[in-house]
This record gives C-alpha cells, sequence and structure tokens, in this order.
C-alpha cells in the first residue's frame, strides 16, 4: 500500500460539499462521488497562482485543454486526439445535455443499460426524450473479468425500433464494469447500422485498475469515430468535481461540424479555475494519480475482507475501475429502501440502489475512496444492522 493518506474524519466533516452536508454529523457518510484525499499539488498550486493573482475571471480561449487531453489520452491510452476537437461544457451533465439538444429531437428514443449512474434519468428527462431501457444482466459467465453481460439481443431490437441515441457509462457506474474493445466495436457497427448516435461517459476512465485494459470508444474503430461521441472530465480522477469543467471530445469532421451547433455558451459557462485545474491535471497529475490508484487497490480489497469478517450475507464483486462498490443486500430482507435502513439504525450512508433502476432496490453503491479506518467504521456501523 502507498503512503496516499485520506484526510481525517474531523477536517472531512468542515468541508462545505454535498457529501458532508446532506446528513447529520453522526451519520457517516459514504455516497457521493467524491474522494476524501487531499488534491494533488500541482492543482493546488495552479490554483493558489490564479486566486493569489486574483485571477478570476470568466473562461475564454483555452487551447491548452485540447492540447493537455490528446497529451494524457496519448500516454495512458495510446489514443490519438485531435485537439481542435476537443469542447469545453460545465460539467459532463451539461455536455450529455447540450450534445442531446442538438443531435435529438424532443419525443426521440434514447437507449441507457440499467443499472447505471442516475443522471442519465434525469437528463433524457431534461431533454425530453423518451428513456428506453435494457438492462445489463447478472451471469455466471465472465467478461472481461465482470459478471454482468450486456444483452446484445434487447440492444439490437432497441436500435431497430428507432433509437436516436444511446449513452453508455464506460468504465461502469457503479458496476465497476470495463467494457473490451470488442464489445465497444459492435456497439459501434450496431450504431452506425442503425443510425444511432453513441455517447460514451468516460469519467472514471482515469481509474482504471491495472488488471484492465481501458479502451476509449473513439479509439475503437473508424466506425467508432462516425457514430461516437465522448464526454469526460478531470473530476472523478483528481477530485475536482467542484470546480466544474469537462471536455466533449469528437473525431470525425461530420459530427464535429453537427456540434459546431452546440451553444457558445455552453463554453462560457465552465470555470476558469476549473480549465485549468483540469490542464494541470492532465499534464501534470499523473504521479499522484498513480499513487492514488495504489491505495484505491488496497481499498477496494479491503472491502471484501470486511464483508467476509463482518457482514457476510452481502453481495460484492471487487470492482475493475473506479472507487465505488456495488452491494447487494437482498439477503437482510430490509425492505424496499435498504439505505434508508442503514441511515436510521446504522448511521451509515450509501446511494440507494433504486436511483440506478428500479432491479436495483436491494443493492447500495458504497464510496470508498476514503481512510481505512473510515472503512472500517462504516463496517462496524454496518454489522450493527446486518449482524
Amino acid at each position: 500500500m502507498s503512503d496516499f493518506k485520506a484526510l481525517d474524519l474531523s477536517e472531512l466533516q468542515t468541508h462545505r460539499s454535498e457529501k458532508w452536508r446532506a446528513f447529520p454529523k453522526d451519520v457517516l457518510p459514504l455516497p457521493v462521488a467524491e474522494m476524501d484525499f487531499p488534491v494533488a499539488d500541482p492543482i493546488r498550486q495552479t490554483l493558489r497562482e490564479m486566486i493569489d493573482k486574483s485571477d478570476l475571471g470568466y473562461l475564454g480561449s483555452i487551447p491548452e485543454m485540447g492540447t493537455a487531453f490528446a497529451g494524457f489520452a496519448k500516454r495512458r491510452w495510446g489514443w490519438t486526439v485531435d485537439p481542435l476537437q476537443v469542447r469545453i461544457a460545465a460539467d459532463v451533465g451539461v455536455g450529455v445535455v447540450e450534445v442531446l439538444r442538438v443531435i435529438t429531437q424532443p419525443g426521440d428514443k434514447f437507449l441507457i443499460n440499467s443499472p447505471v449512474y442516475p443522471n442519465f434519468f434525469t437528463w433524457c428527462t431534461e431533454t425530453h426524450l423518451e428513456a428506453v431501457d435494457v438492462p445489463l444482466t447478472e451471469s455466471e459467465d465472465l467478461i472481461n473479468g465482470s459478471h454482468w453481460i450486456l444483452d446484445w439481443d434487447g440492444i439490437e431490437r432497441a436500435y431497430a425500433s428507432g433509437i436516436k441515441a444511446h449513452l453508455i457509462c464506460n468504465p461502469h457506474n457503479p458496476l465497476g464494469r470495463v467494457y473490451t474493445k470488442e464489445e465497444l466495436s459492435r456497439l459501434a457497427e450496431l450504431a452506425k447500422k442503425h443510425k444511432v448516435y453513441l455517447l460514451s461517459d468516460e469519467i472514471h476512465a482515469p481509474l482504471t485498475f491495472s488488471e484492465q485494459s481501458f479502451t476509449p470508444f473513439l479509439h475503437v474503430s473508424e466506425t467508432a469515430r462516425e457514430v461516437g461521441i465522448t464526454i469526460t472530465a478531470a473530476s472523478k480522477g483528481w477530485n475536482i468535481a467542484g470546480l466544474k469543467c469537462a471536455i466533449i471530445v469528437t473525431d470525425n469532421a461530420e459530427i464535429h461540424e453537427t456540434l459546431n451547433a452546440i451553444a457558445p455558451a455552453t463554453h462560457y459557462r465552465a470555470s476558469l479555475l476549473g480549465a485549468f485545474a483540469t490542464v494541470t491535471a492532465f499534464e501534470k497529475g499523473e504521479p499522484w494519480l498513480d499513487a492514488l490508484m495504489v491505495q484505491l487497490d488496497h481499498n477496494r480489497n479491503l472491502v471484501a475482507e470486511l464483508i467476509a469478517a463482518q457482514t457476510p450475507g452481502v453481495g460484492y464483486r471487487i470492482p475493475h475501475c473506479s472507487y465505488l462498490a456495488w452491494l447487494d443486500l437482498t439477503h437482510f430482507n430490509l425492505g424496499e429502501d435498504p439505505s434508508a435502513v442503514l441511515v436510521e439504525k446504522g448511521k451509515v450512508a450509501f446511494v440507494p440502489g433504486h436511483r440506478f433502476g428500479s432491479q436495483s432496490s436491494q443493492f447500495v453503491r458504497l464510496n470508498f475512496a476514503t481512510s481505512p479506518e473510515i472503512l472500517k467504521e462504516a463496517f462496524n456501523r454496518l454489522a450493527t444492522v446486518l449482524s
């Protein structure tokens, strides 16, 4: 394990973010996907320099963004990105919504695969689209080390029914699933056949563990570049969500031209601090990221150990990306919303599974990007309810 240290609970409780204000102080909060680790020094240095110079105006031209992301993508994944096809939005949600406003019309069909990040449903509602859900299914078979399998027949039937856009989460939140190049290529071919735009939310990509290889959708094939749009950010990888900056990436002249219809204000609504912090993350943040992944690797395995020792009925498959554990509490018969019971009786908070899809009501999502001490306390509290 690295010497990567999380902040103490007493300090974390002084934070002003949603994670630390959503519950009473006696509740240990492990829901919101933000980390309890200090922000990387190069990013803090950039922010201090800008604040010290009172450089806090509106975001304008920033060619550094495309160059910085292209460099990171090439080093990390071997992906050659055109810096001129990198656009800015305030966050991934804004990026998805603004792209959908250009490539769809109200009433169009929009495909998702639950269980998935709850805002996929929110963005569909915001853009007045008809959500079509083809859920992933659990199988005894393994694909890329995961038991969660795409329903290919269901996806093709949905595409044939007139889907306009399909939003995937790669790597996957909350399942910790990394799609294979072959799966992404198959999606691309189906999307081209049925004239579907494939949007890939790749915000968790920097957090892929070493036993897996992350494949950017636009790096898969020429077909993928003809149908694909990537929306991503440094916010998850470097814990800077509050700075408000994300990017929209294309690798096709026609799609790039289509997205020129995105409202120009989309760029300017992002944060100046966030944009230059993002550039710094991509340019100078890899040593910090590598150290982080050592600690997260320890933590994901610690969750398995704590479950075995204290709450053995909890279902858990070690994730291959990010810092989110998808816990199955079906065994404990806690009612319609197990998370509410855990808050009330155990004073520990997770994201309720039903938010990720109706079939997931007996799951909760735990954020393990914290100290081993806090994780141990969380399972002590869990055990009081589940034992």
